[in-house]
């Protein structure tokens, strides 16, 4: 799985199979290493973050400062999902 970055134990990745069509941006985390039903976080037009869901159980308090992370990255995690799959768009 290509990882965007981690924080602490946890991986920032992008998952290899994103269907087709392909998804809106989103990042998935989860700790010690990537797994396919992993935490989901959308990422929106104005670079926001928007949780899917939580199915890595991340504690409310690491989730927050993750997504902020992830928001003050955003850019950069756009730019390597259109490298990446060759389009983009946003869930919202």
């Amino acid at each position: 799985m290509p990882q965007i970055f981690k924080v602490g134990s946890y991986w920032i990745y992008f998952w290899s199979n994103e269907n087709e069509p392909v998804e809106p941006v989103h990042v998935h985390v989860a700790e010690g290493r990537p797994v396919a039903n992993a935490t989901k976080i959308w990422i929106t037009k104005d670079g926001k973050c928007s949780l899917c869901n939580n199915n890595s159980k991340i504690p409310q308090r690491v989730l927050n400062s993750i997504m902020r992370l992830i928001e003050s990255r955003s850019f950069e995690i756009i730019s390597e999902w259109q490298e990446r799959f060759k389009q983009v768009s946003f869930y919202c």
